[in-house]
Order: structure tokens, then C-alpha cells, then sequence
């Protein structure tokens, strides 16, 4: 009986193995579940980490959830080169606008996102788990996309925290994921926010995933 379980415990991977060197759509699939189950496990222990650590919600946590995103890009051979992050190097609050191109975007954020910096996202990623769990309790701020007016709310209020517990505020102008390594029109928001603030806007760009990333042509490789 133990062999025969031996043996099914050797032969599993190698098909698994075999299928995604055959397959560029099982390689795709199966690459992102573990990219989807990665983020699921991490989370829940990072949650536990934060608790205990920290007590709650706060952006203090963001360090704890950089940490352990940082070791994902190993487990996908993904490598990021950052150029001019001392333009982070600003007294106070401050607006950092950046484009949105996958999931994968959240592994180039732990890369360079700098203490004391909050993200604003949808709403409905509150709901998603254990994520949702974590990016709570890093301190992201929801907006409903849904209803402008709930949104302009939440960003006036987004307004006078910046300045109170001078923290910078991190925003994807286009609103949504955009994979064609192009740009989506910018929704207002942020500039808004910034003016607002009386804050200075820091650009941030992810260069093209494309070449090794792209879910329309089942493409999930190192990069």
C-alpha cells in the first residue's frame, strides 16, 4: 500500500511537469492557482503575524505584508529592476499614481512601496478572504467605484488623514487592470486629491509584463 502511494506521489508531478512543458494553457493554470493559493495561505498566517504584532488595522503592518510578498517573485523566477526610488525621499504626504496591469502588479508594489503608504481599492476586495483580511489590516482604503459620490467621500476624508497622520496614498488612475501594456484613460481622483492636499503627485511605471505574462495567450513564464 505505501508504495503504491510512493508511486502515485512520484508519478502526480511528473504529469503535472510533463502537461505544462506540453501545454501552454495547463502551464497558465496552473501557475496562476499557485499564484491564487500562494496569496490565500500567506495571507492567513501574515494576518495572525499582524494581530499579534500590532493589535489591528493599521499601516504599520504594511512592513510585515512587504516582507513576506517579497519571497514570492522566487517561487515564479520573476526578477524587478527599480530605477529612481529616491524620488520617494519626500518630507510628508504625497500622491503616488501608478498603472495596473495584473495581479502580478502587487509583487512589484512590495518591491518599492515605501513606509507609511496606504493603497486605495475597490470595495468588493474586502470581501475576497483571507486578501481581503490582510490588505484590511495593512490599512488599504476601500472606495466604491460604483457610486461617485461615495467615492468623492471617502477621498475627502482620505484628504485630511494624509495630513494628520502623514501618510502617502498610493492610486491606480486607470481604475481597473489593463494587460495591454498600454494605458487606460485616468480617472480624476487622485489629481483631485492631490490638489486638494495641497500634495506633490510621484509617477510610478511597470514597465510591459507581456513578454511573459499575458492571460490571452496562456503566458505565464519567468520574467
Amino acid at each position: 500500500m505505501e508504495l503504491g502511494w510512493l508511486l502515485w506521489g512520484a508519478a502526480v508531478p511528473l504529469l503535472l511537469h510533463v502537461l505544462m512543458e506540453l501545454s501552454p494553457a495547463v502551464n497558465f493554470v496552473l501557475r496562476i492557482g499557485f499564484y491564487c493559493l500562494l496569496c490565500v495561505v500567506c495571507s492567513a498566517l501574515t494576518a495572525l503575524v499582524c494581530l499579534l504584532v500590532n493589535g489591528g488595522r493599521t499601516v504599520k503592518n504594511m512592513r510585515i505584508i512587504k516582507t513576506v510578498v517579497k519571497t514570492f517573485k522566487y517561487f515564479f523566477g520573476l526578477r524587478f529592476e527599480v530605477k529612481g526610488l529616491e524620488n520617494f525621499e519626500v518630507e510628508g504626504p504625497a500622491i503616488i499614481v501608478s498603472n495596473h496591469q495584473s495581479i502580478l502588479d502587487m509583487m512589484g508594489l512590495m518591491e518599492v512601496l515605501p513606509d507609511d503608504c496606504v493603497q486605495v481599492g475597490k470595495k468588493e476586495l474586502m470581501y475576497a478572504g483571507t486578501v481581503g483580511l490582510i490588505i484590511y489590516l495593512g490599512g488599504v482604503i476601500f472606495i466604491n467605484r460604483k457610486s461617485t459620490t461615495s467615492a468623492k467621500m471617502v477621498m475627502a476624508e482620505v484628504a485630511k488623514t494624509m495630513a494628520t497622520d502623514n501618510v502617502k496614498v498610493w492610486v491606480y488612475p486607470e481604475g481597473t487592470r489593463n494587460c495591454t501594456g498600454d494605458l487606460l484613460p485616468f480617472k480624476k481622483g487622485a489629481f483631485h486629491l492631490a490638489v486638494q492636499a495641497q500634495v506633490p503627485v510621484i509617477p510610478v511605471v511597470y514597465s510591459s509584463f507581456t513578454t511573459f505574462y499575458n492571460p490571452k495567450k496562456n503566458l505565464f513564464t519567468s520574467g
